[in-house]
């Protein structure tokens, strides 16, 4: 699937600087330090040592309520029951998540095992909402207050332009540059809604929250960490990211991060040839 596919490469596409690289444990130490109310844990979607990083996390911190990126509102509501009375094999079912277009169900099936002890809650914004997004602009397709994640304002014009870059990139210069700004647009949506979903389980559960998505909504300068800031600024945030062979992202991008070897895959760009 494209969407996946893209996200791969935007991951790949990250600016890097040196830095020091730790463990899991070395994370939850900051976590423990820093005691926030919402922790981002990006990651590479279809990277395994990623998502047990993430359940490793997950398991310590014992949170109140876990965010998916990858399932919507709707469903989310559901999986609490559908775990109780079909178990794993039930809960992909009713996800339809064989022909969801993300990576092995068994990568996320260990943290919706944790809805027994946490709140599950969904940010997945379906195909209807990102194509109103593209055509109408993120504050016409947001279901919310548009202006409390700033949605009904312009990017600044550097950061138009890095972030249409970024997208070029993402997709492996293979974009008619004019449609561009809509891409932007359908991201300023989706990170607007984790935000929202965010806000809605400390809202309702209380902290902390954890948010599984990829590096790219976990991103402190324009993810949906940073809407959740602009929000919320009494809200405490943690952003991991999580990199490949050692890449070493922007010491602006996450708060901490760590790497891990790339899994063989094909080339992610044969896709748009």
């Amino acid at each position: 699937m494209v969407k996946f596919v893209v996200l791969q490469v935007l991951c790949a596409c990250l600016a890097f600087s040196a830095s020091a690289q730790g463990t899991a444990q070395d994370v939850l130490r900051q976590i423990s330090d820093r005691a926030p109310d919402v922790i981002f844990l990006g990651e590479i979607h279809d990277n395994p040592t990623h998502h047990r990083n993430q359940h490793e996390i997950a398991l310590t911190l014992a949170p109140s309520a876990l965010v998916f990126e990858m399932i919507t509102a709707e469903s989310a509501g559901d999986v609490t029951t559908t775990l109780a009375q079909g178990g794993l094999d039930g809960l992909r079912a009713m996800l339809d998540w064989d022909n969801s277009g993300w990576p092995d169900f068994e990568f996320y099936a260990p943290l919706f095992e944790m809805a027994a002890d946490a709140a599950i809650y969904g940010a997945w914004v379906d195909r209807d909402s990102a194509r109103a997004a593209f055509d109408l602009g993120a504050a016409q397709a947001f279901d919310g207050d548009a202006a409390r994640f700033g949605l009904d304002q312009p990017l600044p014009p550097e950061e138009q332009a890095t972030r249409e870059a970024e997208q070029m990139a993402a997709h492996c210069d293979a974009l008619p540059a004019d449609i561009l700004p809509a891409f932007v647009e359908a991201q300023r949506l989706r990170d607007a809604e984790l935000a929202a979903r965010v806000l809605e389980a400390l809202d309702t559960v209380g902290g902390p929250v954890l948010v599984i998505t990829g590096n790219g909504h976990a991103r402190l300068d324009i993810g949906a960490a940073r809407l959740l800031r602009f929000a919320a600024p009494t809200v405490s945030v943690f952003s991991l990211g999580q990199t490949e062979d050692g890449r070493v992202p922007d010491a602006a991008l996450y708060d901490a991060w760590l790497s891990a070897t790339a899994p063989e895959r094909g080339d992610p760009c044969a896709v748009f040839r």
